[in-house]
C-alpha cells in the first residue's frame, strides 16, 4: 500500500485503521474479534493505526496495543489523542461527562460505569494523557499526538495543549502533532496560528459534506499540513450501496438519504458502489494523505480493503459535479 511522510519522518499508509469501534463503539466487541480486525488490517497492508483515550475509556488503546505488540515497532505508525483524561468515576468533579449507567455511555460506547472522562487541555493534562496512553498501549512512544475535540476549549487548547505537544515533538517524544475534530472552522484556526503537522478532519470532506474543502484543505496544502480524512461514511449512511442508517450518529434525515441515493445512482453508471466512492473521494484532493476508516471486525476490514483496491474512474467525480451532487476542490 502506498504511503506518505508526515511530520518528522512518520510514514502513513493511504488507508488507516480507526480503532474507535474496537473500543465498543455502539456495541460490545470481544477481545478476539478486536484482535482479528487489527490483524486483518495488517494483512491488507495498513500500517497506520489511530486510537484515543476517549474510545471506550481506554479500551481501544489497550486492545490496539495488545494486537500490535509483536509487530516490529518501526514497521507501523500509531496516533493517539489528548484532551480527555480517564479517571475513576468517584473522582470526577461535577460538570464533567456523566458516567455510564450500564450499556452505552453518553458518548455511545458500551463500557462499565466505573470510569469516566474529564476534559483537560492543560500542559500537565497533556503530559499525563500521553503517559497514560503509553501505559495502556504498552509502548514507549507514539508517532502522532492529536488534540482531540477542543470545540469548547479553544483558549486552553491553543494556549496550553499545543505548546505542550510542540515541546514533546522538539524532545522527540512524538514525531508529529496535530488536531482532530468534526468541524473544519477551528482546525483552520489551528493551522493559521500554530505549527501543526497534521489535521484529522472527520465527516467534513465526504461525498455528502465537502465543507472542509473550500478553505481548510487549500490552506493545509499551502502550509504543508497533512490532512487525514476520517468519518468518510458519515457514521453509516454511505457504508452501503443502498443508503440507510445513521448520519452523524443520528437517524439520517430524509433529504440526505435521497441525496445519497442520487449519488449511488450516478455511481452505478460507472460500475462503482456508494461505499467504494466514499472511500476514494477524499484521496482525489492533493491535501489528503490518508483516509481513516473504523472497523470492528475482520469482515469489515476485508470488505473496505476490497473496495479500496478497485480504481474509481475520474469521470465519476465529473459526473457527480455536473449534477451538483459534489463540489470538487
Amino acid at each position: 500500500m502506498q504511503s506518505r511522510t508526515v511530520g518528522r519522518g512518520v510514514q502513513v499508509t493511504r488507508y488507516g485503521f480507526g480503532a474507535a469501534p474496537i473500543g465498543n463503539l455502539f456495541a460490545a466487541v470481544g477481545d478476539d474479534e478486536a484482535r482479528e480486525a487489527v490483524d486483518a488490517a495488517w494483512a491488507a497492508g495498513v500500517r497506520y493505526f489511530d486510537t484515543a483515550p476517549h474510545y471506550g475509556l481506554g479500551l481501544s488503546e489497550r486492545r490496539l496495543g495488545a494486537a500490535l505488540r509483536d509487530r516490529p515497532r518501526d514497521s507501523y505508525a500509531l496516533s493517539t489523542k489528548v484532551g480527555r483524561l480517564i479517571v475513576p468515576a468517584e473522582d470526577a468533579a461535577a460538570g464533567h461527562e456523566p458516567p455510564a449507567g450500564g450499556g452505552r455511555d453518553d458518548q455511545g460506547f458500551d463500557v462499565p460505569a466505573t470510569r469516566r472522562r474529564v476534559w483537560d487541555f492543560s500542559r500537565d493534562g497533556v503530559r499525563r494523557s500521553i503517559e497514560e496512553s503509553l501505559s495502556r498501549l504498552g509502548l514507549d512512544a507514539v508517532d502522532i499526538a492529536l488534540i482531540h475535540d477542543p470545540d469548547d476549549h479553544w483558549a486552553q487548547a491553543v494556549g496550553e495543549a499545543y505548546p505542550a505537544l510542540a515541546e514533546l515533538r522538539d524532545q522527540g517524544v512524538v514525531k508529529a502533532i496535530g488536531a482532530g475534530m468534526n468541524q473544519w472552522e477551528m482546525l483552520e484556526g489551528f493551522v493559521k496560528e500554530t505549527d501543526l503537522d497534521v489535521v484529522m478532519l472527520a465527516g467534513r470532506y465526504t461525498l455528502l459534506d465537502q465543507s472542509g474543502g473550500a478553505r481548510l484543505l487549500p490552506l493545509c496544502q499551502e502550509r504543508g499540513v497533512a490532512v487525514f480524512a476520517a468519518g468518510v461514511f458519515n457514521s453509516g449512511l454511505l457504508a452501503t450501496h443502498e443508503p440507510a442508517g445513521t448520519y452523524e450518529y443520528a437517524p439520517a434525515p430524509g433529504p440526505l438519504v435521497e441525496r445519497a441515493r442520487r449519488i449511488a445512482a450516478v455511481c452505478e453508471r460507472y460500475d462503482v458502489t456508494l461505499p467504494q466512492a466514499a472511500l476514494a473521494f477524499p484521496l482525489r484532493h492533493p491535501a489528503v494523505s490518508c483516509v481513516v476508516s473504523g472497523a470492528r471486525s475482520a469482515a469489515e476490514v476485508e470488505r473496505n480493503a476490497a473496495l479500496a483496491a478497485v480504481p474509481v474512474p475520474g469521470e465519476l467525480w465529473t459526473a457527480l459535479a455536473e449534477e451538483s451532487l459534489v463540489t470538487l476542490g
